[in-house]
C-alpha cells in the first residue's frame, strides 16, 4: 500500500510499504477514504524527530470502510463506515470504565509513562503506525472504531476523530456558563471548532486571537469577535477592554508548544532537533523548550475564579508557569489529550442533519490526493495558499 511516512525532521514522503494484516483477535482493517493533518502531526514534522524512526507512518484522524475484523471483533463488520479515534483504548479496564478513554491501560505505553498509545505518534506513544494511508490496522476495535451512517461526505464525520472531540472535551472543560465570555488562542482547527462549540454550549460572547488573515475570516463568519495579535500590542489588555477590566470567564488554549512570540524557546526547540537522538531526547524531556506565549495570554487574560482548559499539546518537562498570578487569581486548570469515545455520542446527533449547527462543513480548505501529502504538510506548516485543514484522499 502506499503511506506517508516520517524521513527526518521537516521531510515527509509517500512510500510503498506492506499492507496491515490481522495480528490480534481485537483488531481490524480498515481502507482509509479520508485522513487529515493535524497541528500536531506538525510537531512531528519539526520538533520530536528524536522519538520517530524513518520510515514511521504517520496520521491519527482517518475513517473508512471496515474490509477485516478478528474473531473478537462483533461491534463492526466488513462494509461498515467507521471513523477511528485517535487514541487506542480497551473500553473496559479502570481508566476507560470511568470515561478516561486517553489513559487506557491496556494501551498505556508504560515503558515511556505515558497514557494510552496513539495512531501515528512516536515512541512515546507506541509507534502505532498512522492512518495517512491507504489501509489502517487498528487494534481494540472491539471498542475503539465509530460506525458513522451514510448520507454525508466524509469530512461530516471525519473530525470525530480529534477536531471535533478535542475541541467538545475543551469547551466542556473550560466551565463555560450560559451568556458568559469564552476566550480562545489559536485559530487553527482546533480554535475554530473550540469556538463555535462554546457557542452552541451557550456562551454569549466568543473572543479569538490570531494573526492569519484566513483564520480570522473563517472564525467572523462564524461569530466569533477576534483579535489580530499582530495589530495588538497586549492581547490580554485587549481582552480586559473588552469585559470591562474583569477577563474571559473560560478561556481555551488552543495553541501549545510551537506559540509565536517566544523566541528563545524557539531557538531551544530548534536547538534540540538538530542533536542526535540520545542527547535531543534528553533535552527534551528534562528541559523546558515549549514556546509558551499562548499559555501566558491564556493565564492574563482569564478573569479571577476563571478556567483555563488547555488542549494544545506541550512537550517540555520544566516549563515555567505564573504559579503566583494563577494562585492568586484562583484559577481552574483543564487539560490534556481528549477522551475521544467519551464524547463521541453527544457530538455524532449534531453531524446527522442537515443543519450542520457546529459549522462541520465550513473548516476544509484543501482536499488533496495522499501523493500530494507532502506538498500539503508544507502548506500547513507555513500557512500557505489559505490553508487551515487539509484532507487527504488515499
Amino acid at each position: 500500500m502506499r503511506a506517508l511516512t516520517w524521513q527526518g525532521t521537516g521531510k515527509v514522503s509517500v512510500e510503498t510499504v506492506g499492507d496491515p494484516k490481522i495480528q490480534e483477535p481485537t483488531d481490524a482493517i480498515v481502507r482509509i477514504t479520508s485522513t487529515a493533518i493535524c497541528g500536531s502531526d506538525l510537531h512531528l514534522y519539526n520538533v520530536l524527530g528524536m522519538y520517530l524512526d524513518a520510515g514511521d507512518i504517520l496520521g491519527h484522524e482517518p475513517m473508512g470502510i471496515v474490509e477485516e475484523v478478528g474473531d473478537e471483533v462483533s461491534n463492526i463488520r466488513p462494509g461498515d463506515r467507521v471513523v477511528i479515534p485517535f487514541n487506542i483504548s480497551c473500553g473496559h479496564c479502570w481508566m476507560c470504565s470511568r470515561g478516561y478513554f486517553a489513559q487506557c491501560e491496556t494501551t498505556q505505553v508504560t515503558e515511556h509513562g505515558k497514557g494510552a498509545s496513539l495512531f501515528g505518534f512516536t515512541k512515546l506513544y507506541g509507534q502505532v503506525p498512522g492512518g495517512q494511508a491507504e489501509y489502517l490496522r487498528v487494534p481494540q476495535a472491539q471498542f475503539g472504531p465509530i460506525k458513522v451512517p451514510e448520507g454525508h461526505p466524509d469530512e461530516r464525520y471525519l473530525f470525530l476523530s480529534d477536531v471535533l472531540t478535542t475541541s467538545w472535551q475543551a469547551a466542556q472543560w473550560a466551565d463555560i456558563t450560559p451568556g458568559g465570555t469564552v476566550f480562545v488562542t489559536g485559530l487553527g482547527p482546533i480554535g475554530q471548532m473550540s469556538a463555535r462549540i462554546a457557542r452552541h454550549l451557550g456562551a454569549g460572547r466568543v473572543i479569538a486571537t490570531d494573526h492569519v488573515p484566513e483564520r480570522l475570516e473563517m472564525a467572523r463568519r462564524n461569530g466569533v469577535e477576534v483579535i489580530d495579535f499582530d495589530e495588538v500590542d497586549d492581547v490580554p489588555g485587549a481582552v480586559m477592554d473588552l469585559t470591562s477590566g474583569r477577563g474571559a470567564d473560560s478561556v481555551i488554549e488552543a495553541v501549545g508548544m510551537e506559540a509565536h512570540g517566544t523566541p528563545f524557546q524557539e531557538f531551544a526547540q530548534k536547538a534540540a532537533g538538530m542533536l542526535p537522538d540520545a542527547l535531543a531526547r534528553t533535552a527534551i524531556d528534562k528541559a523546558g523548550v515549549d514556546r509558551m506565549g499562548a499559555l501566558r495570554t491564556a493565564f492574563a487574560a482569564v478573569r479571577r475564579a476563571g478556567t483555563v482548559s488547555i488542549v494544545g499539546v506541550y512537550g517540555g518537562q520544566a516549563d515555567p508557569i505564573p504559579m503566583f498570578d494563577l494562585f492568586d487569581k484562583g484559577v481552574t486548570l483543564r487539560m490534556g489529550q481528549a477522551h475521544v469515545k467519551r464524547w463521541a455520542d453527544e457530538v455524532l446527533p449534531l453531524l446527522t442533519g442537515d443543519d450542520d449547527p457546529l459549522g462541520v462543513d465550513d473548516l476544509v480548505t484543501h482536499r488533496l490526493p495522499l501523493e500530494q501529502a507532502p506538498h500539503a504538510y508544507e502548506i500547513f506548516e507555513k500557512k500557505e495558499d489559505g490553508c487551515v485543514k487539509v484532507v487527504l484522499k488515499p
